[in-house]
């Protein structure tokens, strides 16, 4: 089967396009025969909340990535869409994450040849950040695909609002290509931690609807029992982080609170992981999470709010905890981890449970779903 993927690639970064890779490259294993086409321009600067698009990795040496498509020229989309029929691939995905994407990646969907099945990965139906017009770009989209794939049973629900069209839902594959696993020692020495201290990981980019400010109240409750936990916040802020410093100083949690405040490059991400003794996701508002599959990865077990997505990929008590989004029952959560001996079960539970959640499984059932429709 030939298959092109549409969407975030390199040079673009993030774990968007980092998942675009590992599918594409699951493709290519099997058997198939798989590109990625990307962007020549995905955000213009005034949308982009952050400091830098692009990766500061090595080009993917493994995979064909063609960046084909500005997001703000539509003869750019006439230009993809050319170059997607010359190749008359089987399937075409299009990775459909925020409506702003919508009039690009729909009228491409628009022009290629029927012969081709044209499929929408959906990490959102509704985004996070709503703004108007987001319903309508998303029916839009919705319009020009054939058939949709989610990777948590709650995006598939928010879909049915906007089609009857066939929804595969499935799950959030584990990202196999970020490292191995390193010692505990050798990770809390490249980021100058305690040898023997208690660390709680928020990782990845700070924004209002992953909930710090939860997190941070919780904190400060746990803090009166154990004073020797802290938080490592690694990520960028895509929004004001004076709000959260002033939080931190309000809250006494000056000496308890370690901030890396730049996005974490693929060779750093596991010494955060390693290092951590949990991952916290006190997320307001979830779909799903690809943090959530990084923790998996790195055998780190997790405590997420109980909201959207997240609960599917962490079952409560066995690698990890589901909490209500509660400061004072999150304390108790991860008071309860670390006076407890749960973490050598949760992390054996891990070991065993990743192994369902491969991308070659994805790709398989994809193509059983759909190859000859």
């Amino acid at each position: 089967m030939n298959v092109i993927i549409i969407g975030p690639a390199f040079p673009y970064r993030g774990g968007i396009a980092d998942t675009n890779h590992s599918l594409c490259r699951s493709f290519n294993k099997l058997g198939h025969q798989c590109e990625l086409v990307t962007f020549t321009m995905q955000y213009p600067n005034f949308l982009f909340p952050g400091t830098n698009q692009y990766s500061e990795d090595e080009a993917p040496r493994d995979l064909q990535i063609k960046r084909k498509v500005s997001s703000l020229n539509p003869i750019s989309w006439l230009r993809a869409a050319h170059y997607i029929n010359k190749k008359s691939p089987d399937l075409v995905i299009l990775r459909y994450w925020i409506p702003f994407m919508a009039p690009a990646l729909g009228s491409i969907a628009k022009l290629i040849n029927c012969r081709t099945k044209v499929l929408a990965m959906c990490d959102n139906a509704i985004p996070h950040e709503k703004r108007l017009g987001d319903q309508a770009l998303t029916n839009y989209l919705m319009s020009k695909c054939e058939g949709f794939i989610t990777l948590s049973s709650h995006v598939k629900d928010e879909l049915k609002a906007f089609t009857n069209k066939e929804i595969l839902s499935l799950f959030h594959p584990i990202n196999t290509d970020l490292g191995a696993v390193i010692s505990r020692e050798e990770a809390r020495e490249k980021l100058s931690l305690e040898e023997n201290g208690n660390y709680i990981l928020f990782f990845g980019l700070v924004r209002a609807y992953k909930g710090l400010d939860i997190l941070l109240s919780a904190l400060s409750e746990v803090i009166k029992k154990d004073r020797s936990i802290k938080l490592i916040i690694a990520g960028e802020f895509y929004e004001d982080r004076e709000k959260y410093d002033q939080l931190i100083i309000t809250l006494g949690l000056i000496e308890n609170v370690i901030i890396h405040d730049h996005f974490i490059p693929s060779a750093e991400i596991p010494s955060y992981f390693c290092a951590a003794d949990i991952l916290a996701q006190t997320y307001h508002t979830a779909s799903q999470s690809g943090v959530t599959q990084i923790a998996y990865h790195f055998n780190l077990p997790l405590l997420v709010s109980d909201v959207g997505g997240l609960t599917e990929m962490v079952p409560h008590n066995r690698v990890g905890y589901v909490s209500p989004l509660d400061p004072q029952k999150i304390s108790e959560n991860l008071l309860d981890y670390f006076s407890s001996s749960k973490k050598e079960e949760f992390v054996s539970n891990l070991k065993h449970d990743k192994e369902k959640y491969t991308w070659s499984a994805l790709v398989n059932m994809v193509i059983s779903k759909f190859a000859g429709k």
